[in-house]
């Protein structure tokens, strides 16, 4: 089947304001201005704005599913909820649980990563550390374990894309290395870190590095005790890291987003969900992992015993929802927004079929409105 998309087209080198997108076979043919397609053969100018399919290397779940408790069935829902909001590519998250438990879940997932419907898993912990770990279950908090990273890692057969780990757990150097030797990105978060020691974490592994939702997880940066921010930093503006960053409104303000894109830019910057069961569903009671959830206005927060307000639970948007709030609330430019949301992801993932609209590559298309509303995703060249 092949089609021709005329519109504005972000592509890795820029927007092209009146761009065609040639797609054949599942595949971007040809992409480039419309001025160098054959007249005759082109659709009538548009104001539709084109844009890679969306990779999310952070998320729970989402449509009343999530990736650390649904069987399977819900777990596809989850998948599928986020596949119809634009994210084409994504990452099942689990949370800290007991090691019987994480290998329940990775039984559960593995026929998912096998067809497609996630390209892998990433845990988040349980090595992390008790003292900022935000919405993951202490309990289930461990110091750094080779031997059960070793369990993990075998029981995944390679499906384990990325795991979040403390810069100061026991034995780093060590789990970095296995995950590294397994195809696994290291992500350095919920660390409790100062400096030295999350800047030492970061430069560690030989593979890809990143790190779990910059700001979210660790101290607050100080001018005298820049900590895992400053860390994270200047890693990552060294090119020697991926930040992400959930730019949902909630977990960062506008400013601190266009900050980052600013000292470390879009090659170095992932805009990740980090969504939960709750996204795309009403206000109400939900769960992450063992954690209960109350979702008010949006914000999803642990559920306390006082009705006070709890630790932010992860988030309630898509990608391209934070990819569409960077351009409209930080000022940043759609090009660079969509190359956090897409093409920096699936470089973190070493993807090299997807992620961005070039020749040769996945059909992976998002159609958007001229006022970036999401008209229609094509994952693989079929409309979902």
């Amino acid at each position: 089947m092949s089609e021709l998309l005329r519109g504005t087209v972000v592509t890795p080198s820029g927007t092209i304001d009146d761009g065609v997108l040639a797609l054949a076979d599942g595949r971007v043919a040809e992409v480039g201005p419309a001025s160098a397609f054959p007249a005759a053969t082109l659709p009538a100018p548009s104001d539709r704005v084109y844009l890679p399919g969306m990779i999310d290397v952070h998320c729970h779940g989402g449509g009343g599913f999530g990736f650390p408790d649904s069987d399977a069935d819900g777990a596809r829902a989850a998948a599928v909820h986020h596949l119809g909001r634009g994210t084409t590519t994504l990452l099942a998250s689990l949370v800290s649980a007991a090691p019987e438990k994480l290998l329940e879940r990775i039984a559960t997932l593995a026929p998912l990563v096998d067809d497609g419907t996630v390209a892998g898993l990433h845990l988040e912990g349980p090595f992390l550390a008790q003292e900022v770990c935000g919405a993951q279950d202490p309990r289930y908090i461990i110091d750094g374990d080779p031997a059960l990273l070793a369990t993990l890692l075998d029981a995944a057969g390679g499906r384990i894309r990325s795991m979040t780990l403390a810069a100061e757990t026991p034995h780093f150097a060590d789990l970095a290395r296995q995950l590294t030797d397994a195809g696994a990105v290291v992500s350095v978060g919920h660390t409790a870190g100062d400096y030295d020691t999350v800047a030492a974490a970061l430069g560690t592994p030989d593979g890809p590095v990143s790190i779990t939702h910059l700001f979210n997880g660790m101290h607050p940066m100080h001018h005298r005790h820049p900590g895992a921010v400053g860390a994270a930093l200047k890693v990552a503006g060294e090119g020697r890291a991926v930040a992400e960053i959930i730019g949902d409104g909630v977990h960062l303000a506008a400013g601190t987003v266009a900050m980052v894109f600013a000292t470390v830019g879009p090659d170095h910057v992932a805009l990740v969900s980090d969504a939960m069961q709750a996204a795309g569903m009403p206000d109400g009671q939900y769960s992450l992992g063992p954690l209960e959830v109350t979702v008010g206005g949006g914000v999803a927060r642990l559920t306390t015993p006082d009705g006070t307000p709890g630790a932010i639970a992860g988030g309630t948007s898509s990608v391209l929802d934070v990819v569409v709030r960077a351009v409209r609330h930080s000022g940043v430019p759609l090009a660079d927004a969509a190359r956090a949301g897409a093409t920096t992801p699936a470089r973190l993932l070493g993807l090299k079929d997807r992620g961005e609209l070039s020749a040769g590559l996945r059909a992976d298309v998002l159609e958007l409105s001229a006022d970036l509303e999401l008209l229609r995703v094509l994952r693989g060249g079929e409309q979902v």
